[in-house]
């Protein structure tokens, strides 16, 4: 599957949801692996041909050029095929660093959560779009999708996002990704960036590789070949069904920041060093 790279149309105004701390100015700098910043973040608009943010208020929609020439393309070509306005959660950060509500990758300005509600949605204003809380394709607890919820869009959904320029993998339910390896027929390579995780019940993690020219971004481990279905899949079920448990954690101090990152989001932070950032 083949898709059309879609330049950005400039914006001609800040969104909304802009803070009181914007992006770190400069030319765009990537710093970090999983954990770090960015510096020349831009601004996905609150809504756009064949998306709609949600939850503005208390989400943050700032990234790199790569990841929303991605979301505005599958939005694009989401639109072409028939399938009803994308909801956009979390990118980044204006200057990235750690977000609330648990997310550890959303830091450098190549991760987005879309949501993989294909129903028919009305046309609601960016205030209704707040409280916003699309429909899981897993429900808690269950060890099958929905299938109110799961249907053949879902699927052409998630693999237009796998073709996507720039796209490293994808992160699904391991109860979604048992799903499209049981109902993909032909040419199933295009499994190979769908990715199980735990959580992502009703949203598909999308994460960017490090753009050419930022020797200061890591990328993650190259993503296993084959399709990632049979015996690599079976591990994340319990003989009962289940979903295998994460890890226990830690319970030690969150990664630590990359030094280089200390200045960039100090101003987040009134001044100081955010949590877990080395000093230089």
């Amino acid at each position: 599957m083949r898709l059309r790279f879609l330049m950005l149309l400039p914006l001609l105004a800040p969104p909304a949801y802009a803070g009181t701390v914007g992006p770190a100015p400069g030319a765009l700098r990537i710093i970090g692996a999983g954990t770090g910043c960015i510096v020349g973040a831009r601004a996905l608009p609150p809504q756009g041909p064949g998306y709609e943010v949600i939850r503005a208020s208390q989400s943050s929609f700032w990234g790199a050029p790569v990841t929303l020439r991605g979301i505005e393309t599958l939005a694009a070509e989401a639109q072409r095929a028939g399938l009803p306005d994308l909801y956009v959660g979390d990118l980044s950060g204006p200057r990235g660093g750690p977000l609330s509500g648990g997310h550890v990758a959303h830091q450098r300005g190549l991760d987005v959560d879309i949501y993989l509600d294909t129903q028919p949605k009305p046309a609601l204003t960016l205030a209704q779009r707040n409280g916003l809380a699309p429909p899981a394709i897993v429900p808690a607890g269950s060890t099958q999708v929905d299938p109110a919820q799961w249907s053949r869009a879902t699927m052409t959904l998630i693999h237009m996002a796998t073709a996507l320029p720039g796209l490293d993998r994808l992160l699904v339910n391991p109860v979604i990704k048992r799903q499209l390896c049981e109902a993909a027929t032909g040419d199933t390579s295009w499994l190979r960036r769908v990715r199980p995780w735990w959580g992502h019940r009703a949203h598909m993690h999308l994460h960017f590789a490090c753009p050419p020219g930022q020797p200061d971004c890591v990328d993650q481990a190259a993503v296993p070949a084959g399709n990632g279905c049979g015996a690599a899949l079976d591990w994340w079920f319990m003989p009962d069904g289940s979903i295998r448990p994460p890890p226990p954690s830690s319970g030690g101090q969150p990664p630590a920041i990359p030094a280089a990152c200390g200045p960039i989001l100090a101003p987040l932070a009134g001044g100081a060093l955010p949590q877990g950032a080395e000093a230089n």
